[in-house]
């Protein structure tokens, strides 16, 4: 019989397969020797495509930031283009909040995250913003989508009605929220991306230049 033909070796298939595994297990769950069983294949058939783990992750990273959209920025609305770019933001990496740890590390040389640093802070510099509030603008939003991503607010409550109602009263629908999970973290991001830019538009109507 003959035997069962393995699909071939790439870099595609190598970082779709490491992602699905962190997505499942963890980032720390990720090594070469565990990813290359995974794929049927010996750990030294990744070195060719991979040279090292490192290398990977920041392939993974470009994968993922690929979806973020900045576009908005270059059509002079600044704070639609920040929510634009926050949801696009969210959504990318709400798709794999076990990669989140490493996303936050910072842009460091990842050329996605710093084209797209580069679009939003030569967005907001271009619409009126001092650099210095713009840099700050930018890291307050990753903050925001950051937290958002990273853990899920509503699955960390029970479904047990008890171990809430007796000692909390506040809390005594605490026990639905794990049901509806995807729309209170969804809405409540939606709240504080509002509120955060509601107040950066009043900021920036009283900024000195605008008062010229």
């Amino acid at each position: 019989m003959p035997r069962p033909r393995v699909p071939l070796l790439s870099r595609d298939r190598i970082r779709d397969a490491a992602l699905a595994l962190i997505d499942q297990d963890g980032l720390s769950a990720l090594s070469m020797r565990k990813l290359a069983a995974d794929l049927g294949v010996q750990a030294a058939s990744l070195y060719g495509h991979y040279p090292t783990k490192d290398e990977l992750l920041d392939d993974i990273a470009q994968h993922i930031m690929a979806r973020v959209d900045v576009s908005a920025f270059e059509r002079g609305d600044w704070r639609q283009a920040l929510i634009d770019w926050a949801r696009s933001y969210r959504n990318a990496l709400v798709a794999h909040p076990n990669f989140v740890p490493y996303l936050s590390t910072g842009p460091g040389k990842r050329d996605e995250h710093l084209r797209f640093a580069d679009a939003v802070h030569g967005g907001l510099v271009g619409a009126g913003w001092p650099p210095r509030e713009a840099t700050m603008i930018g890291a307050a939003t990753r903050y925001l989508v950051m937290g958002a991503t990273i853990g899920s607010f509503s699955r960390g409550f029970v479904d047990d009605v008890q171990v809430y109602r007796d000692r909390y009263p506040h809390l005594d629908q605490a026990h639905l929220l794990r049901a509806k999970a995807d729309e209170i973290d969804s809405e409540s991001f939606e709240l504080a991306l509002t509120a955060f830019t509601d107040g950066l538009r009043l900021r920036y109507e009283a900024l000195p230049q605008r008062r010229r």
